[in-house]
């Protein structure tokens, strides 16, 4: 077979009704008359849903566990109190999607999109208030994401090294997000930024905070019990009410900390 006519093919597999990649148990339209029909959740749990739109839909409480969700378009869709657990929503499109309570044990999010652009615009962000992400796998730009009351328990949101796209984010952004109440216990948060994030009552205990940016956050009542600061920044950062500041780990090496 000559290169042209394996071009062709390849082209002609891509070209399928709707848009949809042949990879897909469902069509997005399949999986959008499941949940338009269903007066419940339905079980997803597993399938492959890669590259589909699924865009303006409300999930339903869908049970989305270990679903391989890679580039699956979410904008404005409603997934609060889905079952998320161990779902692959790397790449995924999730612009003013709702995850609140929503269950993501050991997702992955790596470098979804939360924004129209490289930087926060006008576009609502997602929000995951109250959701559990224990032991998730985050990466990427998550600004004015609204984490409030999250559980992040052991979840790494330090680099995880090239993905094989163009790379110009070398950490996860949390600039100006709503981190109130959120808990990071035990969690790697190599190179987070927080600037000017809300970060109240926040658990950092036992986090590694390596190179994390905490300038201008409000971390008023924020326990930090045990957290590793090494080379991390607190300029201009409230630390007014906060818990453990004498039993954090390279204290020394932190920088803009009264000692």
């Amino acid at each position: 077979m000559t290169f042209c006519c394996r071009l062709m093919l390849v082209a002609c597999a891509l070209a399928l009704p709707g848009g949809q990649a042949s990879a897909a148990d469902f069509t997005a339209r399949e999986v959008t008359e499941q949940l338009y029909r269903a007066t419940g959740a339905i079980d997803l749990s597993g399938r492959d849903l890669e590259g589909l739109d699924l865009s303006l839909i409300d999930f339903k409480k869908t049970r989305l566990s270990n679903a391989r969700m890679f580039g699956v378009n979410l904008t404005g869709s409603n997934l609060a109190g889905a079952d998320l657990a161990g779902s692959n929503l790397d790449r995924a499109n999730i612009i003013g999607a709702k995850f609140d309570g929503a269950n993501l044990k050991g997702a992955s999010l790596l470098r979804p999109s939360t924004t129209m652009g490289r930087d926060p615009g006008a576009e609502t962000p997602p929000s995951f208030v109250g959701a559990d992400l224990t032991g998730a796998k985050v990466f990427g730009q998550f600004s004015r994401v609204d984490l409030s009351r999250a559980n992040l328990e052991r979840a790494t949101l330090a680099p995880f090294g090239k993905t094989g796209f163009i790379e110009d984010l070398f950490r996860t952004e949390m600039e100006g997000a709503q981190l109130d109440g959120a808990n990071f216990d035990g969690s790697d948060l190599t190179y987070v930024s927080f600037r000017y994030a809300s970060m109240k009552g926040v658990n950092l205990k036992g986090a590694k905070l390596h190179h994390a940016d905490f300038s201008k956050a409000d971390l008023t009542g924020a326990d930090l019990t045990g957290a590793d600061v090494v080379d991390a920044d607190f300029d201009g950062a409230i630390l007014a009410d906060v818990k453990g500041l004498d039993t954090m780990t390279g204290r020394e090496r932190a920088r803009n900390l009264t000692k």
